[in-house]
């Protein structure tokens, strides 16, 4: 099993974005958590909307890569053109599953915030 640092090397570029945006919408998932405003819900969808639009293009990038590569380097990679691509095709997942693991986090933050919303509109009722 990878450690995290060798799945985010392999992840690429595309990792960085997809840590920074999936930063702050931890950050603004756990402000929703801690202070249910309906304000914060367009500013959450739209960070995890754009969390995973940053590990999906570091998927699609990954692929693009592995695609020249093994497309380029026909003749040095001497018939191990399919074992070269599901290895490149493998490390490219890695963007899209970091972008995941913080959409998932982040929406049990919103699913907290929400229900302590729908508590308090219960109570007072």
């Amino acid at each position: 099993m990878n450690s995290f640092a060798e799945n985010f090397r392999d992840g690429g570029w595309g990792m960085f974005p997809t840590l920074l945006f999936g930063v702050v919408l931890l950050g603004a998932a756990t402000k929703y958590a801690i202070t249910p405003d309906r304000r914060f819900i367009p500013l959450v969808l739209g960070l995890g909307a754009l969390t995973l639009a940053t590990g999906g293009l570091g998927f699609v990038s990954g692929l693009i890569a592995t695609c020249h590569s093994v497309g380029v380097d026909a003749d040095r990679l001497q018939g191990q053109h399919t074992l070269i691509a599901i290895i490149g095709f493998g490390e490219s997942l890695n963007s899209l599953a970091f972008a995941l693991v913080f959409v998932v986090l982040a929406a049990l933050g919103a699913t907290y915030g929400a229900w302590r919303i729908a508590r308090v509109g219960a109570a007072a009722s």
